[in-house]
């Protein structure tokens, strides 16, 4: 078990993980106990919300599973990586002529998606994955295991809400398409030969109506079957190396 705390990169204890967030240690979010009260807690819990770290709470014998020490129902998970900037994404890299590509998850919670995606889009030759901080999959050792370790290679952003992404990505010269079934373009006749920002929802939900708002154009995959719609993980896959067949042609 101590090798698995190691492997995660915890924090325990609520007094450890408020001096954590005193020293602004980067943290990927936060487990409490189910019930849990006290006006250390609520503190605690305030400096979390205002800071917009995701927190969950979870049954006790869920955190004695992931630690044996006293963790006093509070548990903090540390990033295994180093999230980088939305300015960063933006700097092309010096005699660089390629066109960029960024996606932009939005709710997309699952670890086994997130990972699948971070594989093809390393594949694919992406730019870099951007994340609203709430409600997104995390990193850790499931979903880079699933990436098949391209989570370690592919530039991660987390950002206060997909709403900022977009308004910064498109000041800087990106087109934004969003993937929806409803969309009257399919990805065949959308042209990728710009710097290109994707954004993908979760399958129960899809894109948020906001950020469909927001977007430069409505794309969708055309489909034959009797199922409607994709798996995120594949529509990603075959979004993105439509773009990458369009610009490589």
């Amino acid at each position: 078990m101590e090798k698995k705390e190691k492997k995660e990169n915890f924090i325990v204890g609520i007094h450890p993980v408020a001096e954590a967030l005193e020293s602004n240690k980067n943290i990927e979010k936060v487990m409490f106990r189910q019930g849990m009260d006290g006006p250390q807690f609520r503190a605690l819990l305030d400096q979390l919300r205002k800071r917009e770290i995701q927190v969950q709470f979870a049954p006790q014998e869920r955190l004695n599973r992931l630690s044996k020490a006293n963790h006093q129902g509070v548990i903090a998970f540390l990033p295994q990586i180093e999230y980088v900037t939305l300015e960063k994404f933006t700097i092309p890299e010096e005699g660089s002529s390629t066109l960029p590509l960024v996606l932009i998850l939005d709710g997309i919670s699952d670890v086994r998606n997130f990972g699948a995606i971070a594989r093809s889009a390393e594949c694919a030759g992406a730019q870099g994955i951007i994340l609203p901080a709430k409600g997104s999959a995390t990193v850790n050792a499931d979903s880079i295991k699933t990436s098949a370790g391209a989570l370690l290679r592919v530039p991660i952003c987390k950002v206060s809400n997909v709403r900022e992404a977009i308004f910064f990505l498109q000041a800087t010269g990106y087109k934004i398409f969003a993937s929806t079934e409803k969309a009257q373009t399919t990805i065949y006749q959308a042209d990728f030969k710009v710097p290109a920002a994707i954004i993908l929802g979760s399958e129960d939900r899809g894109v948020s109506k906001s950020a469909l708002d927001l977007s430069d154009q409505h794309i969708r995959i055309p489909m034959v079957g009797q199922i409607s719609s994709l798996n995120v993980s594949a529509a990603a896959a075959i979004i993105q190396f439509e773009v990458l067949r369009q610009r490589t042609l």
